[in-house]
């Protein structure tokens, strides 16, 4: 499931990992360029960042990259495995059993030192966007943004209906903050977005999810009121999102580094996500 992989964000810190390249390592940006092509996983089915036909931001952000590269983007979609260890092993650097080969760089990683240590055989690098947590809100139901320790922030739905997409970092906090007694009006759904139909047809109050899923399920919905909450119970509320490519491909790393911060430097990265119409955070 997608959303394991959110549950390896535990951590604050958000560093950027360093590993030694052996010396007999191929050079993988010779290998691209000389193939002309730059082979891209993304995640399959993860609105706003990856959607059928190789759309969605996180495609548009590798096509750009490899425009910056002088070769041409192969968006790869990959379906999600039971954790980020198995999406690395089968995106990066060993393929899917059922005979997917690994691809170049891999997008949507977090950029989180715990993940890191833990696959010494990829490199990950490149934050281009910050995610956060995001409540969106029926202001009829609840006419203020919660705020505040959860005890008083959240207190709220215990009488309203909240919904989550299951498994999701949202989904565990809620059920576990203030001793499980907002569990009997967590709502769960398959998705970000049809949480937000949920919302927009009355049957919960409120939606807590990743702040960019949110805000692409409920585009043009005038009527609803999308906070940034900060409670002191959750320790995390937000976290980088980059990419990983196989520990040896430094020059292959660098070389899209380099790409990135031009990209970001110029206002691409942030137009990416405006033609989307979803707040950039910049990292």
């Amino acid at each position: 499931m997608k959303n394991n992989r959110r549950l390896w964000l535990k951590a604050c810190a958000a560093l950027p990992m360093a590993f030694a390249l052996p010396a007999s390592a191929q050079d993988a940006l010779a290998t691209v360029r000389q193939k002309g092509r730059l082979r891209v996983a993304v995640y399959n089915d993860f609105p706003p960042y990856a959607m059928a036909g190789g759309k969605g931001i996180d495609a548009d952000i590798a096509r750009a990259i490899a425009a910056k590269l002088g070769v041409t983007a192969e968006i790869v979609g990959y379906n999600a495995d039971e954790d980020m260890n198995d999406d690395l092993r089968n995106m990066v650097w060993k393929g899917h059993y059922l005979g997917t080969p690994p691809s170049d760089v891999m997008m949507h990683v977090p950029v989180d030192e715990y993940l890191a240590r833990s696959n010494d055989k990829v490199r990950i690098f490149g934050a281009y966007h910050r995610e956060t947590l995001a409540l969106a809100r029926n202001p009829e139901r609840i006419p203020k943004a919660p705020s505040g320790s959860a005890a008083v922030a959240l207190e709220i739905f215990t009488r309203e209906k909240v919904g989550v997409e299951t498994t999701s970092l949202a989904d565990s906090f809620l059920l576990s903050v203030l001793n499980g007694r907002l569990r009997d009006n967590v709502v769960h759904f398959k998705t970000v977005a049809e949480a937000g139909k949920a919302l927009v047809d009355g049957k919960v109050s409120a939606v807590l999810g990743q702040r960019a899923e949110v805000e692409a399920a409920l585009q043009g919905q005038s009527k609803v009121v999308i906070d940034t909450p900060h409670f002191p119970e959750l320790k995390m509320d937000g976290w980088a999102v980059g990419m990983a490519v196989k520990v040896e491909d430094q020059s292959l790393a660098e070389a899209i580094g380099a790409a990135l911060a031009e990209l970001k430097n110029d206002g691409s990265i942030a137009a990416i996500f405006k033609r989307h119409g979803i707040s950039h955070q910049p990292v």
